[in-house]
């Protein structure tokens, strides 16, 4: 595990970049209380997802409106098709952990690389 930031860092209902030995992770804090990581790359468009906006339980592309659910990592809303990796998140002591592999690189949950 490797820790990304202090809770407190991330209000209710937004998102921040972080980078985790060269990946680009955005860090949401949901609506529903719950933290949340995806790859920070538009599957669609190579843009930063990180500079979009959080609804519920998704995070939509701020260039073409893609949405994400952080949950699956899968698209709900056009255009993008593929999904994004997603993290699992670990919130100890009032900071937030995601796993990393032997490589120190963050392990996608659902099993999606880039």
């Amino acid at each position: 595990m490797i820790r990304i930031c202090a809770a407190d860092d991330v209000p209710k209902g937004s998102v921040v970049s972080a980078d985790v030995d060269g990946t680009p992770i955005a860090l949401v804090h949901g609506e529903d209380g719950e933290f949340y990581a995806a790859y920070d790359e538009c599957s669609h468009a190579a843009v930063a997802l990180s500079e979009g906006e959080v609804e519920g339980c998704t995070l939509e592309c701020w260039l073409h409106g893609s949405r994400f659910d952080l949950r699956t990592g899968e698209p709900t809303g056009l255009p993008a098709t593929e999904p994004v990796p997603v993290y699992a998140v670990e919130v100890r002591d009032g900071d937030i952990y995601l796993p990393v592999g032997a490589d120190g690189r963050p392990t996608p949950s659902n099993g999606v690389t880039r």
